[in-house]
């Protein structure tokens, strides 16, 4: 899918730009064309200033997205989720990464949520990136203890297991 919508901007690489920015913090595109996050209206001016680009490009690609009835559904609809990952430093909490060969098997979040639960830690969060919208996909879980090298192992030993972090 995200090929798919990169190919109606593939003449532009700063629509693609501002189509990948919109894709990663779940910017929607309202019916008057503008850029929201919920109801916040978030100016051309900063996401031009972010992106190194005219702000024009910027109006041109929610142009691009109202006049096309599949981007229309998509960049209409769209929303954000707020991520502890930048703030378990803060709150002491712990970010498992997992990095795996084959993202679109199934099981993978159910095996490794399983394997935290069978150890009793609790989960916070779960974070998974969506293979069509990035190469490199990884599993993010969050959680309010130190995990043992005896569960980091555990995972890590799964088949489809490329790495493991915290």
């Amino acid at each position: 899918m995200f090929d798919e919508i990169l190919e109606k901007f593939e003449g532009s690489p700063s629509q693609q730009a501002v189509i990948r920015l919109f894709l990663e913090r779940g910017f929607s595109v309202n019916e008057e064309g503008r850029v929201v996050s919920g109801g916040i209206e978030i100016p051309y001016t900063g996401i031009a200033r972010e992106l190194d680009v005219d702000r024009r490009v910027v109006d041109s690609t929610t142009d691009a997205i109202l006049a096309d009835p599949d981007l229309k559904r998509i960049f209409t609809n769209i929303s954000s989720v707020p991520s502890l990952m930048d703030l378990a430093p803060v709150l002491d909490l712990t970010v498992l990464t997992i990095e795996v060969a084959a993202a679109d098997e199934a099981g993978i979040v159910a095996e490794g949520t399983g394997i935290l639960a069978d150890h009793d830690v609790s989960i916070r969060q779960v974070l998974s990136e969506d293979p069509e919208f990035t190469d490199d996909p990884k599993l993010y879980v969050i959680t309010d203890t130190e995990l043992p090298g005896d569960l980091l192992v555990e995972i890590r030993d799964l088949d489809y297991v490329r790495r493991v972090g915290f």
